[in-house]
């Protein structure tokens, strides 16, 4: 059975019936595109989301939650510290070390944006099982 134009952008059956229905119609090439764009992991963390909310994001201590940029944690003393991470990985999947390379840029970014500076930075890349005897 030959892939539907849809799926090869990335979207699911059942995201393709909700454009359609407020659409009110079929979406054209370019629409298809552009909600396959939009609704990917790297745009929406359209897989990644469900874990992400699991972690604690409120608290008296925290000064920045989730959103935008990275988040901040008063650690007493007029200080804080600003944490990021890259939440989903479909640029290393695609192309390990460029991808890698634009997750750890967008990882400073975030750091610079919220007026601090990185000092540490961990760029793991993991292929296959950590139990692997070939790794």
């Amino acid at each position: 059975m030959e892939e539907k134009i849809w799926q090869k952008m990335g979207l699911t059956e059942g995201e393709y019936r909700v454009i359609c229905e407020h659409l009110g119609r079929s979406p054209n090439y370019v629409e298809l595109g552009m909600f396959g764009v939009m609704w990917s992991e790297h745009c929406s963390y359209k897989h990644s989301s469900k874990l992400l909310r699991k972690f604690p994001s409120t608290g008296e201590k925290v000064l920045q939650g989730p959103g935008e940029n990275a988040g901040v944690i008063d650690i007493g003393d007029n200080l804080a510290v600003c944490f990021k991470i890259e939440s989903h990985n479909h640029l290393s999947a695609i192309e390990p070390y460029q991808g890698a390379a634009t997750g750890v840029g967008g990882i400073i970014r975030d750091i610079l944006a919220m007026g601090a500076r990185p000092v540490a930075l961990l760029n793991s890349l993991r292929f296959g099982e950590l139990n692997d005897p070939g790794l």
